[in-house]
C-alpha cells in the first residue's frame, strides 16, 4: 500500500435523486368515457448508499469524485401503474469508515462489516397519484402530489484502520521492520523519521495456520494529539485496534519517560484508547548481551506499571518474536 495510493479522508458532495411526480389521470377507454381516477404514484428518487467492501483497503477511488449524483424517479402513470424508482448510487467503501458531518464533525455512522449498507442521503418520495385523493364527496379528484426534492448534502469520509494489533512508537522504533519480518507486507524501511507516512497491514502467521492482522501506524511524537509531525492523520487509526503493542528501543535515552509520553498522546486524543489491552516490547535488543538485557529487565520491573507485559524482542535476530506472538494471540482471543 504505497503513500500515494493510500487515501484515508475525502469529502464528498452527495445530491439524491428527486421523486417522481404522482399522475392525475382520470380512466378511460373504448367503453368508458367519464371514468374514475386511476393516476398511479411517482417513483423514489435514488438513493446515495454506501456498501462496506472487503476487498477495497483506501478511499483513493473517491478522491477526485467530489459529485454523487443519483437519478430522479419517473412519473407515474395511468391504470394506478406507479414510476419507476431512480437508480441508486452504491459507493463501495473499505471496512473502518466513518461517516461524518463536515459541519458538527458529528459521526453519523460506522462500517465494519463487508455488505452492510448505510444510505448516507435518501431519494426524494414520490408524489401521490389522484387515485388516493378520491373520496365519497369527492370522486374524481384531478390533482396529484408533486415528488419530494431530493437532498444536496456534503459527508466526510474517514478511514480508520481495522486491525488485530496496532504498533505504537516514535519513529524508528523499529515498526515496520518488525512487521516485515512477521508478515508478508513490505513497508519502507530506512534510517530516518517519518519513513512510514501511512498505515501498513500485514496478515502475520501464527501456530495451527491461524492468523491475526497487524497495522504498522506512522510513529508519534510529543504533540501528535494537537496535530504535531502528522497527527491526527495516524492516531485516528489506532482507535481501531484490538490491542496496543507499544515498541521502545533499547537505545532509547529514558524507556520510562517515552512509554509516559506515548501513553499521554494517547489518552489526550482519546482517553477511551487507554482501556485498550497493551504489551510493551523492547526492540533492538540483539544490541545487548544477554547480562545487560536482564539487568535492564529488573530496572523495568521496578519502573513500570505491574500489570504492564513487557518483553525484549528484535526483529532481526528473530529474537523473541515467537513469544511475542503467543502473547498478542492470548491478548486478542482472551
Amino acid at each position: 500500500m504505497s503513500g500515494t495510493n493510500f487515501v484515508d479522508y475525502v469529502k464528498i458532495c452527495c445530491r439524491s435523486g428527486k421523486g417522481g411526480a404522482g399522475s392525475a389521470h382520470l380512466h378511460r377507454d373504448k367503453l368508458t368515457s367519464k371514468g374514475g381516477p386511476d393516476g398511479g404514484d411517482g417513483g423514489r428518487g435514488g438513493h446515495i448508499i454506501l456498501k462496506g467492501s472487503k476487498n477495497h483497503w483506501t478511499l483513493i477511488h473517491l478522491k477526485y469524485r467530489k459529485h454523487v449524483i443519483a437519478t430522479m424517479g419517473e412519473s407515474g402513470g395511468k391504470s394506478k401503474s406507479s414510476g419507476k424508482e431512480g437508480e441508486d448510487v452504491i459507493l463501495d467503501v473499505p471496512l473502518g469508515t466513518v461517516i461524518k458531518d463536515p459541519e458538527t464533525d458529528e459521526v453519523l455512522f460506522e462500517i465494519t462489516e463487508d455488505g452492510q449498507e448505510y444510505i448516507c442521503v435518501k431519494g426524494g418520495r414520490g408524489g401521490q397519484g389522484n387515485f388516493h385523493f378520491k373520496s365519497a364527496t369527492h370522486q374524481t379528484p384531478r390533482y396529484a402530489q408533486s415528488g419530494e426534492d431530493g437532498k444536496e448534502e456534503w459527508k466526510v469520509l474517514e478511514l480508520k484502520v481495522l486491525a488485530d494489533v496496532g504498533l505504537v512508537g516514535y519513529p524508528n522504533a523499529g515498526k515496520s521492520t518488525l512487521l516485515s519480518v512477521v508478515s508478508a507486507a513490505k513497508p519502507e524501511i530506512a534510517n530516518y523519521a517519518f519513513t512510514t507516512l501511512v498505515p501498513n497491514l500485514g496478515i502475520v502467521e501464527y501456530r495451527d495456520y491461524k492468523s491475526f492482522v497487524m497495522a504498522d501506524i506512522p510513529g508519534i511524537i510529543e504533540g501528535a494529539h494537537e496535530g504535531k509531525g502528522i497527527g491526527h492523520r495516524f492516531l485516528r487509526h489506532i482507535e481501531r485496534n484490538a490491542c496496543l503493542l507499544f515498541m521502545i528501543p533499547i537505545d532509547s535515552k529514558d524507556i520510562i519517560e517515552e512509554y509516559r509520553v506515548l501513553l499521554n498522546e494517547l489518552k489526550q486524543f482519546n482517553p477511551e484508547l487507554l482501556d485498550k489491552k497493551r504489551i510493551l516490547a523492547i526492540t533492538k535488543s540483539d544490541m545487548l548481551d544477554e547480562e545487560l538485557i536482564e539487568v535492564q529487565r529488573k530496572e523495568l520491573q521496578k519502573l513500570l506499571p505491574k500489570d504492564l507485559k513487557f518483553m525484549f524482542i528484535s526483529a532481526i535476530a528473530g529474537q523473541g518474536i515467537m513469544e511475542l506472538k503467543d502473547e498478542l494471540w492470548k491478548i486478542i482471543n482472551d
